[in-house]
């Protein structure tokens, strides 16, 4: 049990953790307030919520890089960082959510599938004339049959795919080494 403890301990993953935690905290904030100003909380409108992700990544690195790295902070640790934050901020979040329309509201959902739908059908003829008439009763028949319990993948996957290049930038931006073991001092 001491080795599971001592490998959580790093910094590096327990500062990551950290922020993670505190992004899924506020992505599920979020979810609760559009709920509570009567906005469908799932779909288009939540993708707002990936400017929380931004906003705590920078601040992980920066974090690290002043009180963990003193001044320094390497592209890889930049990197870690940020992708550790991101992953771990979209499954707590989409666990929070998970529960949240399993538990307390599931109207929330299906408002959700429904919205999908009417979206669907208000551009099915573009979508049929792209993909066809059978792909699209199936891509809409997957609407559908969608679980509750596909929020969870759907929001890391989504998140991944949105957060390579804002982790990029945020970790160029914030790393800095020590050049100094490269310069000749004799």
């Amino acid at each position: 049990m001491k080795s599971i403890i001592a490998y959580f301990n790093k910094p590096l993953l327990k500062v990551s953790l950290i922020f993670g935690l505190i992004t899924g905290v506020l992505v599920f904030l979020f979810f609760l307030g559009l709920y509570f100003m009567d906005i469908v909380p799932l779909g288009n409108n939540k993708i707002l919520d990936f400017g929380i992700h931004i906003i705590l990544i920078a601040g992980a690195c920066w974090y690290f890089r002043k009180y963990v790295g003193n001044g320094f902070l390497h592209l890889w640790e930049a990197l870690t960082i940020g992708y550790v934050v991101n992953t771990f901020g979209a499954l707590i979040a989409g666990w929070l959510i998970y529960f949240f329309v399993t538990y307390a509201d599931p109207s929330v959902f299906t408002d959700y599938i429904a919205e999908m739908k009417a979206l669907m059908l208000e551009g099915k003829a573009e979508l049929v004339k792209n993909i066809g008439e059978a792909e699209f009763a199936k891509m809409y028949n997957g609407v559908g049959n969608m679980q509750r319990s596909e929020i969870i993948m759907d929001e890391v996957s989504k998140k991944t795919v949105m957060a390579i290049i804002p982790i990029l930038v945020i970790s160029l931006i914030f790393r800095k080494q020590d050049y100094g073991v490269f310069h000749n001092k004799s």
